[in-house]
């Protein structure tokens, strides 16, 4: 299949007509696959995988928070006369960790899972990049399914290869490219996420809308009532619009050897620094992005690359959504700064910063003095 399917085609004003089903495919120079976004679309993920491939087995992983779609997936490949297995990961970036992929790789070693087996990951990102890193590494490498159930696996974390998990140290320290070979995202999962990790999602869809064009940041701060409310056809229409973007930038560099792939960590230096500060169990990775952006483009204004007008309008915009701008309370930015250079995009011990030069435009840059970030981590203390 190749672009869009005939199930769901862009209008003149590039939206997604409102048809149940959209089908974005990522092209690579060796491989591509769809990203199928719709309702009620999980029974697909079996009739998919059946096409795609004969299988010696399928293995399931999910998080405890996603089992009922497991459950649900399972039941329709067991109509479909296929034997499943099934295991689950407790939830929480805390599961990231090689002692849970070691439990992963005995479990497949237990049930027999050879270059033949296909492993679905189904749950929120945490899953996706575990589950990623075990496919990648199992055997020299198994074909993957992503199945994300939380807004931030739809709009980011589940398209693009990227497998990793965590050390105490630093965030997605330890990792691999690994492009599933399918994505299905249902957004009737999204009716039972609980809101705090719903909104958290909604800090990766405001920045697709900075690495957008000025109509989607528009779009989206015009757009808030509906997407606090969940609205299906708004749901619908962000996700497929940051997919594609994000497609069309992993197309251009999929292993990140260019600068393009990295407009893709805005904000994300200060984010994953503070998720490691805070032992990745007191914030979800959308808040700390939340916050990430705004010391971002705080940092961009004070290297006068940005107009400050449009900082005060992305902090607006993160508390109608009601999203963290701030650092927590005890939070040390000499430590941050301190975590940031373990960081995997630092470079001999310097800093890489993502920061934009006007909508839809980012540069990176590695010549950050560190007064100017400790300036601005205490300036989000406040």
């Amino acid at each position: 299949m190749v672009g869009r399917s005939s199930e769901s085609k862009p209008d003149d004003t590039g939206d997604v007509e409102q048809t149940p089903l959209y089908r974005e495919c990522v092209h690579l120079p060796h491989h591509r696959y769809d990203v199928i976004i719709g309702t009620d679309c999980l029974n697909l993920v079996p009739q998919e995988w059946q096409r795609l491939g004969h299988w010696s087995r399928v293995v399931v992983v999910a998080d405890k928070q996603a089992e009922r779609y497991a459950a649900r997936i399972v039941e329709y490949a067991s109509h479909a006369g296929a034997v499943v297995e099934c295991t689950t990961v407790p939830p929480g970036e805390i599961s990231k960790s090689l002692a849970e992929a070691e439990r992963l790789y005995d479990f497949l070693i237990a049930v027999g899972a050879d270059r033949r087996t296909l492993l679905v990951a189904v749950g929120g990102g945490m899953v996706g990049d575990l589950a990623g890193f075990v496919a990648a590494t199992y055997v020299r490498g198994i074909s993957w399914i992503v199945v994300p159930t939380t807004l931030l696996a739809m709009v980011d974390s589940a398209v693009g290869g990227k497998v990793a998990i965590n050390r105490p140290q630093a965030k997605n320290i330890v990792g691999a490219f690994h492009q599933p070979i399918l994505v299905v995202a249902d957004t009737d999962t999204l009716a039972t996420l609980p809101d705090r990790e719903y909104r958290s999602g909604l800090a990766e869809v405001v920045k697709y809308g900075l690495l957008g064009d000025r109509t989607l940041f528009e779009r989206i701060e015009a757009s808030v009532p509906a997407l606090l409310g969940r609205q299906p056809d708004v749901l619908r229409q962000v996700i497929a619009r940051s997919v594609a973007l994000k497609a069309r930038i992993v197309e251009a560099d999929e292993r990140e050897l260019s600068h393009l792939r990295e407009a893709l960590n805005l904000g994300h230096t200060f984010a994953h620094a503070l998720e490691a500060d805070r032992g990745y169990r007191e914030w979800l990775h959308g808040e700390a992005v939340a916050v990430g952006l705004v010391c971002a483009l705080r940092l961009a204004c004070r290297r006068g690359l940005i107009e400050s007008a449009l900082c005060q309008r992305l902090i607006s915009l993160l508390q109608a959504l009601h999203l963290p701008v701030r650092l927590p309370l005890g939070c040390d930015p000499g430590e941050l700064l301190g975590l940031m250079r373990r960081d995997k995009k630092a470079r001999a011990g310097r800093l890489r910063f993502v920061l934009p030069v006007a909508f839809g435009q980012v540069q990176v840059f590695d010549d950050v003095p560190d007064e100017d970030v400790l300036a601005v981590l205490h300036e989000a203390l406040q």
